[in-house]
């Protein structure tokens, strides 16, 4: 029979449930439009199962993500005034296809030569668009008003290291609690693409705190280890809200980590050619940054390679998904070519990335390699889908919370 519309709107505590939800976006710049699709489906699943009303926040305890992956989260996460999130899943992509030629115009004059010397002068754009926009959208939500915890790096160029926004970390630090514009600008200045971004923040205390920050793919372009390194924390600490987890039981987290693509292997540059750049050459080569290439995709695989290794040794695979593209070439390798024929390539890239088979890294070359009857991505999201719902039912059959709320959120699945 169909059950009745959900009592709750967010959903309840993980010590309620069986498991910790965990959804992680990289950073990537316009291949933002890759992850926005992947959502997309996995969100029309869960709506599938539970109604039209579904949204990605009602179903992860966390989700993180870094530069254009922290614009995603922030989008997934905010309120609107009906305090359900502000985009559903199906409007991040619409969005990218609308601004990002504006965030990343062009028509630069001078040709080849105008563009290195505004690269020595300057980052590539000046991010004004950028920031008047998710100003705009976001207006002065705050961190502590997401509809879930979200977690978003940075990196702070006075202080020389990461600062970390998180929803858990609120409480013992009050002057993280910045606006979500602020912190959304600072995660994806990428720096020699858009300029850093500094502002202060004062805690209910009158404490102020001054910021000045970068690209948080400096020090996490795949955001996941963060993620799961805020939820341990909170563990550790005994929080009520998490149910007692044995050292390494990685067996309790769920976890879909959702990549923007890179370029295939053979693809761009080799040792022969970086043997002879200077600072020039690393910072712009073959229309790319090579330096910020480097960092963000070697990054971003060691976490995978990471979690891949310790899910396999602890036999919890199968609570492991990660999505990723490793034969991007041409423009749509790029971060920033915002043509129009570009951005539809990518939209593109991320539907047939639905259909590919679900891949796990392999522990000794490195390289990505198919998993033996694991099925495609969008099998692998249907599953994922389904388990979501299901947690999300058994916590809500557990809390003593459940009968007292009167606001409503989706249905739930059909049993």
């Amino acid at each position: 029979m169909q059950r009745t519309k959900s009592s709750l709107l967010q959903i309840q505590p993980p010590t309620y449930g069986n498991l910790v939800t965990i959804l992680s976006i990289d950073g990537g710049g316009i291949r933002g439009i890759i992850p926005a699709t992947i959502l997309e489906f996995l969100e029309s699943q869960l709506q599938e199962l539970d109604g039209e009303e579904a949204r990605l926040a009602d179903y992860f305890d966390v989700i993180a993500g870094t530069s254009t992956g922290g614009l995603v989260t922030a989008m997934l996460g905010a309120p609107n005034e009906k305090k359900r999130p502000l985009f559903s899943a199906k409007d991040i992509k619409p969005f990218y296809l609308e601004h990002c030629p504006k965030i990343f115009p062009q028509k630069f004059s001078f040709g080849a030569i105008g563009r290195l010397f505004r690269s020595m002068a300057g980052p590539k754009y000046d991010g004004e668009y950028l920031h008047r926009v998710v100003r705009q959208k976001l207006g002065e939500i705050r961190l502590h008003e997401t509809l879930t915890n979200v977690v978003i790096p940075t990196f702070d160029i006075k202080a020389m290291q990461p600062t970390i926004f998180s929803s858990y970390q609120i409480k013992s630090s009050p002057c993280l609690d910045a606006r979500l514009s602020d912190i959304c600008i600072s995660t994806s200045a990428a720096p020699t693409y858009l300029p850093g971004h500094h502002f202060k923040n004062q805690d209910p205390e009158g404490n102020v705190r001054e910021f000045n920050l970068i690209d948080g793919g400096v020090s996490a372009n795949n955001p996941t280890l963060v993620a799961l390194n805020q939820v341990t924390k909170q563990v550790i600490n005994e929080d009520p809200d998490f149910f007692p987890i044995k050292p390494m039981d990685y067996g309790r987290f769920l976890i879909i980590s959702i990549g923007t693509g890179t370029a295939k292997n053979e693809q761009k540059f080799n040792a022969k050619m970086a043997a002879e750049w200077g600072m020039l050459g690393w910072l712009t080569n073959g229309g790319s940054t090579p330096l910020i290439d480097v960092f963000t995709q070697s990054s971003a695989d060691l976490v995978d390679f990471h979690l891949a290794t310790v899910t396999q040794a602890l036999h919890s695979q199968d609570n492991y998904l990660r999505i990723q593209d490793d034969t991007l070439t041409g423009t749509v390798s790029s971060v920033d070519i915002s043509t129009k024929e570009n951005l539809k390539k990518l939209g593109r890239i991320g539907d047939d990335l639905l259909k590919k088979p679900v891949s796990r890294v392999n522990l000794e070359t490195g390289q990505f390699e198919p998993v033996e009857n694991g099925g495609t991505n969008e099998d692998a999201l249907k599953k994922f889908a389904k388990i979501l719902s299901q947690e999300r039912r058994l916590r809500e059959k557990r809390s003593p919370h459940a009968n007292n709320s009167k606001t409503t959120g989706p249905h739930n699945l059909s049993i």
